[in-house]
């Protein structure tokens, strides 16, 4: 049932009833200006319209395209995307008609008058700058690319990837067959994803990453796959090595990188791909308040300290799930769920809240894909926040069903609650699906323990009676019981008693890295019958357990725990420690 009433200056208020609660459509004259489109800008805009149809939208975009694909980027340049059209999402021409929105490409917005509710607009084409109010205003300047203060830096071949325009440049330079030799600047998500495109198009790419290990957000056993498909792939890899600085030719183009280690590198094209910067300064300058990211702080409206001000997109901070703190996290979801509540909450006084974001984001690397959400082992030290976390190396589908593919999982849990604090995957197909099981259940508050009753879809060819994410579960369950505790894979055993579970000819082709004191091996199948060469059971000795993924492994701890002797289970087994052993 529709209720409606007339405010003093004429505009309607319909509230609407239903068993969910009451929501209100505005049909005023309201004029909402959004400064910057993409993810967040276009969202904004096409749901304040559909929120109320009689309030003016205005969109100043200071580039060409209003909405994009930038996501898709990568793949236009290595022809995975053929068509460059489509890659745009929403022309200026297609929000004009369909949603009767102002658009204004090519218009930058060169500052806030809060106290009178304005902002200056320089038009890029005629240089002209005008004055335009508004009622209620969206900020979505988005983010550009961080570039090192090095020499050589803007040379035209050296890039970065944040819009169309940056694409087409690098497009061009690929398509012309002059360059041979690529570097690419760091390896997070867009730097892997240029270099499998770029190896894809024939060019010889070297990455050049200033920590121990590509995808430094994952912690390194789980990023060790990615290096070695990247190294099977060609790709040459500078680890602890940062770019000092770019030689250039008589031509003014980048041929030379000069690395901090003492190497130099042939290039014909660099891309630089370490990290973006909130686009703040608008905000800033307007005396809006920052956070610590640099980002613009908002509230769960994405209102700013101004309330007829909002941000949204990677210019603004959310709240980071797993810390329940501010955080900046650039990413295309976020941006999109951020510009559809506060166009919202703009066209109408109401919406519902920003949910917090766990930092879910995924990559598929030649063969792998890898994926992360909420915190890491790596970044939960890094926060001060103590974790436990559980790995579990299984398939990604019934193993005996064909072509089924290994996949390495790790969950992050609180030590005292079992509460879920992040997950790391790694492998072939099916990473994404586990990723977003574990997300969802991060965002209910879910526990180890209800992450092991889920009730998942199974058949042969899609899983496993018994999922990675219900094996990753039960692994957990079983360390916050006590029924089993765990060595870290990559933790010194130069003075640790090890036993080696696996057979024979396992440990001959593939034997355990790294020393340790005393290695016993004894495969599971006979160490009933052979405890006896443990010796008695010693509290001051704690026996480490291996086997090849820690499954065997768990048998043998439980054996050993009910005959009395003290026993921690490698995590993730031989397999695993070969790749935390390596950094």
């Amino acid at each position: 049932m529709l209720r409606g009433s007339v405010d003093g200056q004429g505009s309607i208020t319909l509230s609407k009833s239903s068993i969910h609660g009451t929501f209100k459509i505005l049909m005023d004259k309201r004029r909402i200006v959004i400064v910057g489109g993409v993810a967040g800008g276009a969202s904004a805009a096409t749901r304040a319209r559909r929120m109320n149809e009689s309030a003016e939208i205005v969109l100043f975009e200071k580039d060409e395209h209003v909405s994009f694909a930038n996501c898709g980027l990568p793949y236009h340049i290595g022809g995975e995307i053929e068509k460059r059209s489509k890659l745009l999402v929403a022309t200026a021409e297609f929000l004009r008609k369909r949603f009767k929105i102002d658009v204004r490409v090519k218009h930058r917005v060169t500052s806030i008058d809060r106290e009178n509710k304005r902002v200056m607009v320089e038009n890029l084409q005629t240089g002209t700058v005008h004055a335009v109010e508004y009622d209620k205003l969206i900020l979505s300047p988005g983010a550009r690319a961080a570039l090192p203060s090095i020499e050589g830096v803007r040379a035209k071949n050296v890039l970065t990837l944040r819009n169309l325009e940056d694409m087409d440049r690098i497009k061009a330079i690929v398509d012309s067959g002059i360059a041979q030799h690529a570097v690419v600047v760091g390896s997070g998500f867009i730097g892997l994803e240029m270099i499998e495109q770029l190896v894809i198009r024939g060019l010889k790419t070297t990455l050049i990453e200033r920590s121990s290990s590509v995808m430094p957000m994952l912690d390194s056993e789980m990023s060790d796959p990615i290096r070695a498909e990247l190294q099977a792939n060609g790709v040459a890899i500078r680890f602890n090595s940062t770019l000092e600085k770019l030689e250039l030719n008589q031509d003014g183009l980048a041929e030379t990188a000069v690395l901090s280690d003492g190497n130099r590198i042939e290039a014909d094209l660099i891309i630089i791909g370490i990290g973006v910067q909130s686009n703040s300064e608008l905000a800033s300058d307007a005396g809006l308040e920052l956070g610590e990211s640099g980002a613009i702080a908002t509230n769960a409206y994405m209102q700013t300290r101004d309330p007829d001000i909002y941000a949204v997109g990677d210019a603004a901070e959310y709240t980071y799930g797993p810390t329940e703190s501010p955080a900046r996290v650039a990413m295309a979801g976020p941006a999109n769920r951020s510009g559809r509540l506060a166009g919202q909450h703009a066209a109408t006084d109401h919406s519902d809240k920003m949910q917090p974001v766990q930092g879910t984001a995924i990559v598929r690397v030649f063969g792998l894909t890898a994926g992360v959400t909420g915190l890491t082992a790596r970044t939960a030290k890094k926060h001060g926040i103590s974790v436990r976390h559980a790995t579990v190396v299984s398939k990604n589908h019934a193993g005996y069903y064909p072509n089924a593919q290994p996949m390495t999982l790790k969950l992050t849990y609180s030590p005292t609650s079992g509460q879920i604090l992040g997950c790391q995957v790694v492998g072939g197909e099916g990473c994404d699906k586990r990723l977003d099981v574990v997300s969802t259940a991060m965002h209910f508050s879910g526990s180890v323990r209800q992450l092991g009753g889920l009730d998942l879809a199974y058949a042969p060819p899609f899983g496993a009676a018994k999922d990675p994410v219900h094996l990753a579960a039960f692994v957990a369950t079983n360390d916050l019981d006590g029924i089993e505790s765990f060595c870290e894979a990559g933790a010194d055993l130069s003075s640790r008693s090890v036993l080696d579970v696996r057979t024979a000819a396992e440990v001959e082709s593939k034997p355990l890295v790294g020393p340790t004191d005393r290695l016993v091996h004894i495969p599971v199948d006979e160490l009933r019958d052979r405890i006896s060469e443990l010796g008695e059971p010693d509290p001051k000795v704690v026996w480490v357990v291996t086997c090849a993924v820690g499954i065997r492994g768990h048998l043998a701890c439980r054996i050993l725990t009910q005959k009395g002797h003290k026993v921690e289970n490698l995590s993730g087994g031989a397999t695993v420690r070969k790749r935390a052993w390596r950094e």
